[in-house]
């Protein structure tokens, strides 16, 4: 009967820092001047294309971090830009892929109508060692491909500081 107790006593014991490691987890997340970094990085490839855009970078939780508006670009991009990062975060996938997997008649094409959603290429995913980071979101390009092309850019100004 000891023996019982004595194991049951141990299990319950061996089971108590399990259970308390499920209970909470922990994350990255991007700092202000890493985001900034990626932000000007995206801007910068955009103006040598010759595009007027504006660059959102938002946190893994949706929330904007930065916002860089050209001098000339549209009044309407930074809420795009914005719109863009945070689908591509809310959703966990790049809005260029959201573009094809949204379209009427599709599986998930009421994704369109929730508020905020923005379904048109530029917005796309920060991830480093398998954790979303957070996004980054351009507008204001001749399309999403010319969009695509800045964020990339943007994210690889700053891959070497968030792989590791």
């Amino acid at each position: 009967m000891k023996t019982i107790a004595l194991a049951l006593t141990l299990a319950v014991l061996c089971a108590r820092p399990a259970l308390a490691q499920e209970a909470t987890f922990n994350t990255r997340q991007l700092t202000p001047d890493t985001a900034l970094d990626a932000a000007r990085a995206a801007l910068a490839a955009c103006r040598r294309n010759g595009h007027q855009v504006a660059v959102a970078v938002v946190d893994r939780a949706g929330v904007t971090q930065v916002m860089l508006r050209d001098r000339f670009a549209g009044a309407h991009t930074p809420a795009t830009a914005s719109g863009k990062a945070w689908t591509a975060v809310s959703f966990r996938t790049n809005t260029t892929e959201l573009v094809d997997l949204t379209q009427a008649g599709r599986p998930q094409s009421g994704i369109r109508q929730i508020s905020g959603a923005v379904m048109i290429g530029g917005g796309m995913l920060i991830e480093a060692q398998g954790a979303i980071l957070g996004g980054i979101g351009i507008s204001g390009a001749p399309g999403g491909d010319a969009d695509d092309a800045c964020a990339r850019a943007g994210i690889a100004a700053i891959r070497d500081k968030i792989d590791f």
